[in-house]
């Protein structure tokens, strides 16, 4: 065994982003949409639908996205107490809760493309379906309204620069289009992929793995699916299932998601006149502690395949195992690189 001590040049830090499905199987594309009979029918139904890739019965179904209603001033939803509030329902606390979220100002409105909107829907990924966030330029969300009406959703992370910051969390513009870059043509897909009534589709917000749908845009019927968003005020609207239902006519919602790993690379450096002996029993006496064979004093052969990582009181605290021992001698040099992952 022989130590040495690393010098400051020997560490490198690095970070390297790493891709993979969200969707349960490693699927890159969900194309069935199941939601369960009872929460649907229950009164979380009205304002919310968890959404699974197979039956809930099913003991392969998990949760894939939750769908939820949001409206500033409390419509489309049943009131908590209409004897005292019919405007405190489901939908107005939502609202409030991703406005505190997203925008981080109790006064602020929501903005699609710069123009400002009432209500929108939310489309939140499982936690357990990504790592850290979900990936720019992967979303691609067909909505169709079961008729001829059909749009394209994604994100334009590959039109802009810089995204949008809101605080610390990044946002792109919900365009009509493919893989990260609006259509450019007219029809459904509006001027540079916007509806050009209502602004844009929504907010992409891949920190905080959630899509907010502009209802306003959904609901146009040139630009739109002509969704029709319930805006009655105490009423059960159920409009997370009219939502629901056009994701189930489009049968495709693809969407990838990222990490970024963090790597500690450390070189360790053994010179021709380093580590050339070795205290293992084959290469020495045990009872003498002289070298076993003489032809090693002038000549040893020994072959490493261990690395252990020591600080400053002697403590291991990493043990690097090489794929196959390497030859070290007078003549030859090693250089080792490990990689520690966080």
């Amino acid at each position: 065994m022989g130590f040495k001590r690393l010098e400051a040049e020997d560490f490198l830090v690095s970070a390297d982003s790493v891709s993979s499905t969200v969707w349960s199987g490693n699927s890159p594309e969900l194309s069935t949409f199941y939601t369960s009979s009872a929460q649907a029918g229950d009164r979380s139904g009205n304002y919310y639908l968890a959404v699974y890739q197979a039956t809930p019965s099913d003991s392969s179904a998990e949760v894939q996205f939750d769908i939820a209603f949001a409206d500033k001033t409390g419509r489309g939803t049943l009131a908590y107490n209409a004897d005292v509030d019919a405007t405190l329902s489901y939908s107005r606390t939502i609202y409030g809760q991703y406005r505190t979220l997203v925008l981080e100002d109790e006064n602020a409105d929501f903005e699609f493309g710069g123009i400002a909107q009432d209500y929108f829907y939310v489309i939140s990924i499982d936690r357990a379906r990504y790592k850290e966030k979900l990936l720019p330029g992967s979303l691609n969300l067909t909505l169709n309204d079961g008729a001829t009406r059909t749009i394209h959703l994604t994100d334009n992370s590959k039109d802009v620069s810089l995204p949008t910051y809101y605080g610390t969390q990044r946002a792109y513009q919900i365009v009509s289009g493919s893989n990260g870059s609006a259509y450019t043509g007219n029809g459904y897909a509006g001027a540079g992929g916007l509806s050009t009534t209502t602004g844009s589709y929504g907010l992409f917000l891949p920190d905080s793995s959630t899509l907010i749908l502009n209802g306003a845009a959904l609901d146009d019927a040139t630009y739109g699916i002509n969704l029709g968003t319930t805006l009655t005020a105490n009423s059960a609207g159920n409009n997370p299932e009219k939502l629901f239902n056009d994701i189930i006519n489009g049968a495709s919602f693809k969407l990838n998601c990222e990490e970024t790993i963090t790597s500690d690379f450390v070189f360790v450096r053994a010179r021709n006149s380093e580590f050339n002996y070795s205290e293992n029993p084959s290469f020495i006496s045990g009872s003498t502690g002289e070298v076993a064979f003489n032809y090693f004093i002038n000549n040893p052969q020994v072959y490493p395949t261990t690395v252990g990582l020591y600080n400053d009181s002697n403590e291991l605290l990493a043990v690097s195992k090489l794929s196959r021992p390497i030859q070290k001698n007078f003549t030859k040099e090693a250089l080792i690189r490990i990689k520690l992952d966080f």
